[in-house]
């Protein structure tokens, strides 16, 4: 009888080291919890279900507001964060581009579009204010 992978004409036997790498971590993630559910202390208390600020005791309460642009900070620094993310396999390809060649100018034109983008990006949230605390 043959074997799934003669079926399929498909040679899966790479992908056993993958398999037994999700297998040890699922396993390892189960005995955790299943570990922590079983020796870990069970006590509740007011003191545990008090709000935690990094051993100070707690200031009014947790549901405090805070000023948009906090938020937005901290978004223009994901988007600053990403871009750099993306830029560096445009790196590894564009190196290993002959020079010269059609397909490497497509490459630089596509990433000073997107370096032009994010810029007028960071322009207009500038001129918004979004950087002013006042």
């Amino acid at each position: 009888m043959p074997t799934p992978t003669q079926l399929l004409g498909v040679d899966l036997s790479g992908y056993l080291p993958i398999g037994v790498l999700l297998l040890m971590a699922i396993t390892f993630a189960v005995v955790n919890i299943v570990a922590t559910l079983v020796i870990g202390p069970g006590r509740d208390g007011s003191t545990k279900t008090q709000t935690y600020e990094s051993g100070m005791v707690p200031i009014g309460t947790a549901r405090k507001r805070f000023n948009v642009r906090f938020y937005i900070i901290a978004v223009t620094f994901l988007v600053f964060d990403v871009e750099v993310i993306f830029l560096y396999p445009w790196a590894v390809t564009f190196s290993n581009l002959t020079p010269g060649s059609p397909e490497s100018a497509v490459f630089l034109g596509r990433v000073f579009f997107f370096m032009f983008t994010t810029i007028v990006a960071y322009v207009y949230a500038y001129r918004k204010g979004i950087f002013r605390f006042d």
